[in-house]
């Protein structure tokens, strides 16, 4: 199956009605293009924990910091249901698959399983199938320069990914990895030497065993490549997370949520909590350190 094929089969993945329902009402507010549908519960098909989006909307790229990051509550058919939204346009989001920006995030992040879950018509359908390709062939040329000169499909994976986390702030545990291969195996067996012949990098097969022909002239194009965005990797980190502090729509709610998900203690959302998270930061640390202390007591 060729690469094109395998994305839109991937995509195209069934998944909880609910979560197709949130993506409608977020494309509704956003007027979007598609929403795409990942993370762990797209693996488990819980609803439990955050729903994770990204939507994609019309216009031309951006330019500057992206994507925006919200997070929405929503109550469907009785259940509460969370959901952390990454909101940008679909031509940057296909830019920065091609690797054509110096982000890291978008290629890494799906080359790893996703669901097309809401798409305005067929064309965006296409678009999304092309870029979700591209995402991979991307991952893959640099999979194999800084990968084996042989070696299974999953060790030229864990290369790409130890790369690319080593190039990020990232909150992961080392091995990292191992567990996203593992815990996705049938997504990823197949698809580098899918991703490899789209992109006109020929590979010899002994079994398990893959050697892309990639010529030192070529390694090292790819690593030249590498090298910008690895250095812009921290830096573009800091610099969103510095701008989410102002823009994460709904921050204050997500805060809560998950400081009572891990300590069992409630927040209250108060308007100046909502609008000034950052300042209400040390009254809510000193509201748990009371908690605790009761606790304890």
């Amino acid at each position: 199956m060729n690469l094109r094929a395998r994305v839109r089969a991937a995509l195209s993945r069934d998944v909880d009605p609910a979560v197709t329902a949130f993506a409608e009402r977020l494309a509704s507010e956003a007027d979007a293009r598609a929403v795409l549908f990942y993370g762990s519960n797209l693996r488990t098909g819980s609803r439990e924990g955050v729903l994770d989006f990204y939507v994609l909307t019309d216009g031309e790229a951006e330019k500057g910091l992206w994507p925006t990051v919200s997070y929405r509550e929503w109550e469907h058919d009785g259940e509460p249901l969370r959901a952390k939204i990454a909101t940008m346009t679909l031509a940057k989001f296909t830019e920065a698959a091609r690797g054509e920006s110096f982000d890291t995030t978008i290629w890494a992040r799906f080359v790893q399983p996703s669901a097309l879950v809401w798409q305005a018509d067929e064309t965006a359908r296409e678009q999304v199938c092309v870029a979700i390709a591209a995402a991979a062939m991307t991952a893959a040329r640099l999979a194999v320069a800084v990968g084996p000169d042989s070696g299974t499909e999953d060790q030229f994976w864990r290369a790409l990914f130890q790369a690319t986390y080593r190039a990020e702030f990232r909150v992961e545990k080392p091995g990292r990895e191992d567990s996203i291969l593992t815990l996705n195996a049938e997504h990823f067996d197949g698809l580098l030497p899918a991703a490899l012949a789209a992109t006109g990098i020929p590979y010899g097969r002994d079994g398990k065993i893959l050697t892309p022909r990639i010529t030192v002239a070529e390694r090292e194009e790819v690593l030249r490549w590498w090298k910008k965005r690895r250095r812009m990797g921290k830096p573009l980190n800091v610099a969103r997370l510095a701008r989410a502090t102002r823009t994460f729509d709904g921050a204050a709610r997500y805060a809560a949520w998950k400081v009572e998900r891990h300590t069992g203690t409630k927040i209250e959302i108060t308007p100046f909590r909502e609008k000034h998270p950052i300042l209400s930061a040390p009254a809510v640390a000193f509201q748990l350190w009371r908690a605790k202390r009761k606790h304890r007591d």
